[in-house]
């Protein structure tokens, strides 16, 4: 494919990663759609909490609009949404019922939908709940673009109606996410935004085995975990951490431990960015278990899967750290070739270019 694309992305957050993880998932796409010499407009609706946390206010890869309603926003951009080679709309848009449906009425010349959350999203349409998008607006969608695949993708078509649903994992910037010269502060460390679900998991394989191994170090980044967490003392806390400051975050442990939501384990195929940024940046990963893991991470040689206490136990006093370097190579080989943002943006382009030549 030759021809440069205009692609117009209404999503959550480009500009504060906050308690989210879909500004980095877009910054890496994003970045590698414009090393393409693809074009995008980005539009973020200007929320409060987003606009007193952001870390990136004007990129220098897409250009980044901000609005404060709708009606406004669909009046301006209009042309630009009506010319563009594609429209995508991302998960958890504000209003984003009501914009599918205003950006259906404007015909665009091709929709898609981005969920960067499917697993979720079916979820909440299974109990009826539609904060943002509706089970009837599926099929509207040229192509479903999907965080989670596998079996997910088959669901999305044969349950839901996608009329065409494409696996687009997220991805990291390799520019950014690289090994840094850091010395060790820390035997295993956790970057995540607090969630209930995920709790239990951070209990069973990093708190309990901080207090089994009281010599150690650990670390938990991430913000809004209650007050009342008993944190052993050989824990360190930080409440937030900008991604620029993550590859150091990464460099400075011997280990760090991915955990996933319980509806993205249901799912399967789930992978997370924190397991894509903390291999590129040469920390080897303790994860808990999905199906689809070992299709992504060949699991015993790029990761260490730990289902109980004892298994982080086992790892952090064990593991020679030739086998430990081995580990974080494999992995890194893995996501520098597969799942940058260029090999991302290159696999989105595709797809719509692919979806243009059906229509013609």
């Amino acid at each position: 494919m030759t021809g440069k694309l205009d692609i117009v992305i209404f999503g959550l957050s480009l500009s504060s990663s906050w308690g989210n993880g879909h500004a980095t998932t877009y910054r890496a796409l994003l970045r590698g759609l414009d090393t393409l010499g693809h074009r995008v407009l980005f539009l973020e609706r200007d929320v409060p909490w987003y606009a007193s946390q952001r870390d990136l206010r004007q990129p220098d890869f897409c250009e980044l609009v901000y609005y404060d309603d709708l009606n406004d926003a669909l009046a301006t951009y209009r042309t630009a949404i009506e010319t563009a080679d594609a429209v995508i709309i991302g998960s958890y848009v504000p209003e984003g019922v009501t914009l599918i449906d205003r950006v259906v009425a404007l015909r665009p010349r091709q929709l898609c939908f981005y969920d960067i959350d499917t697993p979720v999203t079916l979820a909440k349409l299974d109990r009826g709940d539609e904060e943002y998008l509706a089970k009837r607006q599926i099929a509207f969608f040229d192509t479903y673009f999907s965080f989670s695949g596998g079996a997910v993708l088959r669901r999305l078509e044969g349950d839901y109606g996608a009329r065409q649903a494409a696996d687009l994992y997220c991805s990291v910037d390799a520019e950014k996410y690289k090994p840094m010269d850091e010395p060790l502060s820390w035997d295993l460390g956790y970057l995540g935004t607090y969630s209930p679900d995920r709790q239990p998991a951070l209990e069973k394989l990093l708190i309990e085995p901080a207090r089994r191994l009281p010599e150690k170090r650990f670390v938990v980044a991430g913000p809004q975990y209650p007050n009342d967490i008993n944190w052993p003392q050989n824990v360190e806390r930080i409440e937030h951490l900008a991604p620029d400051r993550h590859p150091a975050f990464y460099s400075r442990q011997r280990f760090t431990l991915n955990i996933t939501r319980a509806d993205m384990i249901a799912a399967g195929w789930s992978p997370s960015v924190r397991l894509f940024e903390a291999a590129a940046c040469g920390v080897p990963i303790i994860s808990d278990w999905w199906q689809g893991l070992d299709e992504i991470f060949e699991t015993g040689k790029a990761l260490r899967v730990a289902h109980t206490t004892e298994d982080v136990v086992a790892t952090l006093s064990n593991m020679p750290d030739e086998r430990r370097q081995a580990i974080a190579d494999a992995a890194s080989d893995i996501v520098l070739r597969h799942h940058t943002g260029l090999a991302r943006a290159s696999q989105l382009a595709a797809t719509i270019a692919a979806r243009q030549i059906q229509h013609a």
